[in-house]
């Protein structure tokens, strides 16, 4: 992709909306809706690299109620033509054609390499790359075993809902982001994941998120690895104008 003239690539990861409760993250939602709105206006196109929402399920006829202005925004955004794309994260792996159906918002589900202006990216949400993480890995083979989801539908939504919404909270396992403080280079996964890929193929910037924490660290010759952080504690997002990347905070 060419990024016209006064044009920007956004990114965003971690919003985290529903939790502890929806009514607790309203305000959270308000303040990223007011930043789709502000974007927009320059946006060549909007990433969204997972964790969205805390808990998404997708029944086959019923998601999760609520996020209404959220994903109100993002079908207006598509509508107008910006081309919107989202990577699920740990929270909202179980994500399906919901998006891609309703919004016009294709769903990955593991890293893709993009290009702009001659600059190649590798983008995703970053859970289970890397070494470590060992028990999140084995807890996230479960989760996407299509046995395991089948079971899980046949739990009424009002049940399924409430349940998985709990264990989201409550379970560092489950959530991925339990040492949310950097650990040094050495001990980054993501940093290491970075690493091993140049090994076989250069990227200019490998774009995560998952560690809820904004972090930009060289990996290589002419190559960064950036973390998007979060919109819990830093509101902080990726913005690449062409040129270079940078790291923000919305305020």
């Amino acid at each position: 992709m060419q990024i016209p003239v006064a044009k920007k690539v956004y990114f965003s990861s971690d919003n985290h909306l529903g939790a502890p409760t929806n009514e607790a993250s309203k305000p959270r939602e308000l303040k990223f809706v007011k930043w789709l709105d502000e974007v927009k206006e320059d946006a060549a196109a909007i990433f969204l690299l997972g964790d969205l929402f805390d808990f998404w399920f997708e029944y086959k006829h019923v998601v999760p109620k609520g996020f209404v202005r959220v994903l109100g925004k993002l079908a207006e955004i598509r509508d107008s033509g910006i081309p919107v794309y989202f990577f699920v994260g740990n929270h909202d792996l179980w994500m399906n054609d919901y998006f891609e159906k309703e919004l016009d918002i294709p769903v990955y589900h593991r890293p893709k390499e993009f290009s702009f202006n001659n600059k190649k990216f590798l983008i995703g949400h970053g859970d289970g790359l890397g070494p470590g993480d060992k028990g999140y890995k084995r807890m996230k083979k479960v989760f996407t075993n299509p046995f395991s989801q089948w079971l899980y539908r046949w739990l009424h939504p009002d049940l399924g809902v409430p349940l998985a919404k709990h264990l989201s909270v409550k379970n560092k396992l489950i959530s991925g982001d339990e040492d949310a403080k950097f650990l040094g280079e050495e001990n980054e996964w993501l940093v290491q994941y970075a690493k091993r890929k140049l090994e076989t193929q250069h990227y200019d910037y490998f774009i995560f998120g998952h560690r809820h924490l904004p972090m930009s660290i060289n990996v290589g010759e002419n190559s960064t690895y950036h973390n998007l952080g979060d919109w819990i504690n830093y509101y902080t997002y990726g913005v690449f104008d062409g040129e270079t990347f940078e790291l923000k905070e919305y305020k």
